[in-house]
């Protein structure tokens, strides 16, 4: 058997990889209505509206918070499992006049089952729990600083 064919015999006995990517209809109401979601490459975008009120009474941590409430969710652990070809979520949050709060990209290579599960964990734990116990953002934010890239607005975070 010559090199060349018994390289196409290994290659063939590979599995495939799913590198589908969600369609536009599939990724409408993901997250509930109020929430954008769009397909930049084979990145997720997702932009939600963070209100003035929470922003004035959380201060930066609810600020800092806020992607990561989307973030590390079952249904963006769903879009990783799902569709092979996305590589990455990216949750921007905006203020009232869309301007930039917080943003952070999760790779997706960045959690595994067990990671996933504490992810989904600590963030509904900070939805529930945030406003009697607010450490829980604490910890939710600690967790998302350590597993996404993220950047935040001068307007909303001091970073001196």
């Amino acid at each position: 058997m010559s090199l060349v064919a018994l390289l196409a015999a290994v290659g063939a006995c590979e599995p495939s990889v799913d590198l589908r990517l969600p369609s536009e209809a599939e990724l409408a109401g993901l997250f509930g209505t109020g929430v954008e979601l769009r397909l930049n490459g084979n990145v997720v975008e997702i932009q939600a509206s963070q209100s003035p009120e929470q922003l004035r009474r959380g201060g930066p941590i609810w600020a800092k918070a806020g992607p990561y409430i989307y973030l590390f969710t079952p249904q963006t652990q769903s879009l990783f499992e799902d569709y092979g070809g996305v590589a990455g979520a990216r949750v921007t949050t905006v203020d009232g006049r869309d301007r930039m709060i917080a943003r952070a990209l999760l790779r997706r290579s960045r959690l595994n089952s067990v990671t996933w599960r504490r992810a989904i964990n600590v963030a509904g734990r900070a939805r529930v729990e945030a406003t009697t116990r607010p450490n829980t953002m604490v910890d939710l934010i600690e967790f998302g600083e350590e597993n996404t890239e993220f950047t935040y607005s001068d307007r909303y975070v001091r970073t001196d």
